[in-house]
């Protein structure tokens, strides 16, 4: 199952990186503007995994995408993007790496009000695969001149370096997914990876009204949503609140956590699985899963949390 909205992908060539969230309201209290403030709380760190990680499995995700296109037909439509073929899918990706290490090499502070980053598109298509290989060493190189714990501005919940490489390794991984998924292929994603990008996923989605509209619906009075991996460690407790809607904190002071609070629905499924989920590529309908709970709630959440 597609979304229909993916990424911004109606911004040819960019990815709409959105505007400074003041209130978004997550419960783990990121910050959404650059320079100052915290972080997002504790509760990411338990399947974030490490910057250094992020980097490089945006060099390997980007080779496996290559490979999967490399001879292909680039004419081929992406059901996954409706409107979009592989083309366009690799222009895409490409672009959105080398829009982001431009923020990193700029030490971006503020929302950019233009977009400097040099694409450098090849004259035809049949050069995209090697320009997709090309903009990944364009993103290793701009990994290696900045510390990941260097404050900078983001649209979401981490207002570090850090946020763009992992949010880039999440846009390269997705989209090689929907390259494989056009071309009949059966994709494969690492657990941890997987159960980060869930996490990734939930922890910014809060922050994301200004280019996916219908998140501005997740209120409500308290309902929760759990999501929860049965193949590795991975729960996520989402609250729906008058004023917006984000995770409950996972606490490590020894306290307890969100784990034992019973939830008004549940998706239990495979990593993977619920990574192919939080972005529309699967529904929560599918064998994949085992669901409880409301079912109004699930489909509202289904309906509301387009990224």
């Amino acid at each position: 199952m597609g979304r229909g909205v993916d990424m911004g992908r109606d911004n040819m060539g960019e990815d709409k990186m959105g505007e400074d969230n003041n209130g978004a309201g997550n419960e783990a209290g990121g910050v959404a503007r650059g320079g100052t403030g915290e972080g997002p709380r504790s509760y990411g760190s338990r399947w974030a995994s490490s910057s250094a990680t992020h980097c490089d499995a945006v060099l390997a995700e980007t080779a496996r995408f290559v490979a999967v296109v490399e001879g292909a037909d680039l004419a081929t439509p992406v059901p996954s993007c409706p409107g979009w073929s592989l083309v366009d899918l690799i222009r895409h990706t490409g672009s959105v790496q080398r829009m982001f290490s431009w923020l990193l090499r700029e030490r971006v502070q503020e929302r950019p009000l233009s977009r400097d980053a040099a694409l450098e598109l090849p004259a035809g298509d049949d050069g995209y695969p090697a320009w997709l290989t090309s903009s990944a060493q364009v993103a290793r190189h701009a990994f290696a001149d900045i510390d990941p714990d260097a404050p900078m501005w983001v649209w979401g919940a981490d207002p570090h370096a850090r946020f763009w490489m992992r949010r880039m390794l999440f846009e390269t991984l997705m989209h090689r997914v929907d390259a494989e998924l056009a071309l009949g292929l059966r994709p494969e994603i690492d657990p941890a990876l997987a159960a980060d990008g869930v996490d990734e996923f939930l922890v910014n989605l809060p922050f994301a009204v200004s280019f996916a509209p219908k998140t501005a619906h997740l209120r409500g009075h308290g309902e929760t949503i759990r999501f929860r991996c049965t193949d590795r460690a991975g729960d996520w407790l989402v609250r729906l609140r008058p004023d917006g809607f984000g995770l409950a904190p996972y606490l490590t002071d020894g306290s307890g956590g969100t784990e034992t609070e019973t939830a008004d629905a549940t998706v239990e499924g495979g990593a993977a699985d619920l990574l192919l989920l939080m972005y529309g590529r699967l529904d929560h309908s599918a064998d994949a899963f085992a669901t409880s709970g409301d079912e109004d709630l699930l489909k509202r959440w289904a309906d509301n949390s387009e990224f």
